[in-house]
């Protein structure tokens, strides 16, 4: 039988598909097709594939990365490419595919899996982490999920440019997130690489570093430094540059891709990641002047470097103005930082609002032109295609109530 198509839409309507929650789950193509089937019948119309786990190996067709055919317990003898039949399946659906891939990551800490403990080529180039009881690799941090390459090094920036230009000479697809692009967390990186870096960025030495950034009270709590401003201020830049260079690779190689950034809408708290996703014209940095903003901080915004921002609403409540820990405000905070720069679509994490998924749903199609559920995995274990499709179906009709009222007012003003 011929499968269900995606139907035309005003909305952009995501379902992602993790690589390591679904790793099993996808082994065989038949099961791709069949989930894929349900995501069309539940009113989805575009699909996010994750080909680059924190794991840090692929799940597509690399001249130079290896493919992740082992992961917690599942064995995978893949002989087809796993990328090109979602793009195939993807098509035959009228689905368009945004292409992700973690940008940093190269390693699981807990289990030491992935390139960061193969392969030798990647010492001296992971995170220094900066804890109270001193520096130590992130390789080695129990406390650190995830081993993170130092994003400021230039041999790191061009390892991930490598796997950006292959994905987008080897493959056709609709758009490219990225994932992870980031620093791992405030401790995170310390090494000497990035005191060079930052004095370079400053224009003169650090006395004392790290604790010319900060320092760490009894109970852990950072205590800034003369240069704790400036720090964030130039970790913020080296994400903005890293994602200009990713920008013009696309221009280059696939025009027609858009870029795409997922991250957490609480703006405010993320700065320690590097992670300013608002306009360079945003100035929600001047609430935190007192205390970690530099006056210059706004200048590392890359809302306008990007065709989409995915905002991460993955929030308490629904509903809520007011209410920072509401979805509604997420979105609607999201909006105004974000300055039109870009698109905005609002994100929901599918086990948050089980009760209230559809007009969770509902309301991301209201406040912006679009929703990406994270994960599938969440959608089937809690049941929540009905949700989804009704909370869908209500933004649509509202949206072609409105345009049959437009049409209409027009008509009536031209009559004569």
């Amino acid at each position: 039988p011929k499968p269900p198509r995606a139907a035309e839409s005003p909305f952009a309507k995501y379902l992602w598909f993790d690589a390591e929650a679904n790793f099993a789950r996808f082994a065989s193509q038949d099961s791709i097709r069949y989930w894929l089937d349900r995501t069309v019948e539940a009113g989805f119309n575009r699909i996010v594939v994750d080909v680059k786990p924190v794991e840090g190996d692929v799940l597509y067709k690399s001249g130079f990365m290896p493919e992740l055919t082992d992961f917690r317990g599942t064995r995978v003898d893949r002989r087809w490419d796993y990328l090109q039949c979602f793009l195939d399946e993807a098509a035959a659906r009228n689905l368009r595919v945004t292409v992700s891939t973690t940008i940093f990551p190269v390693g699981l800490v807990a289990s030491r899996q992935g390139p960061a403990y193969r392969d030798p080529a990647f010492d001296g180039r992971t995170c220094t982490v900066y804890r109270p009881e001193g520096l130590l690799d992130i390789r080695d941090d129990r406390d650190a999920p995830i081993a993170f390459l130092n994003p400021a090094m230039p041999e790191n920036q061009e390892w991930a440019l490598r796997f950006v230009r292959e994905l987008l000479t080897r493959y056709r697809f609709d758009a490219y997130a990225l994932d992870y692009c980031r620093y791992p967390g405030a401790g995170a990186d310390f090494s000497e690489f990035s005191r060079r870096d930052f004095e370079a960025f400053l224009g003169h030495a650090v006395e004392r570093f790290p604790e010319d950034i900060f320092t760490y009270d009894k109970d852990g709590n950072r205590v800034p430094g003369k240069y704790y401003k400036p720090w964030w201020e130039y970790r913020a830049k080296v994400i903005r540059s890293f994602i200009a260079r990713v920008r013009e690779e696309i221009d280059r190689l696939q025009p027609g891709v858009e870029l795409e950034y997922w991250a957490a809408s609480w703006l405010h708290a993320i700065y320690a990641n590097g992670q300013n996703w608002a306009s360079p014209r945003s100035e929600f940095w001047r609430e935190y002047l007192d205390s970690w903003a530099s006056p210059e901080y706004g200048e590392a915004g890359f809302a306008d470097l990007l065709d989409v921002f995915i905002t991460g609403t993955y929030l308490e409540r629904v509903r809520g103005a007011d209410d920072p820990e509401s979805v509604e405000f997420g979105l609607n905070r999201s909006l105004r930082d974000v300055q039109g720069d870009c698109t905005v679509y609002g994100s929901l994490y599918a086990k948050n609002h089980l009760d209230e998924f559809e007009d969770a749903v509902y309301l991301c199609l209201q406040k912006t032109k679009g929703v990406m559920v994270f994960d599938i995995v969440q959608v089937i274990k809690n049941g929540l295609w009905d949700d989804i499709r009704r909370g869908i179906d209500r933004a649509e009709r509202e949206a072609a109530s409105g345009s049959n009222e437009q049409i209409g007012n027009k008509l009536k003003n031209t009559i004569p």
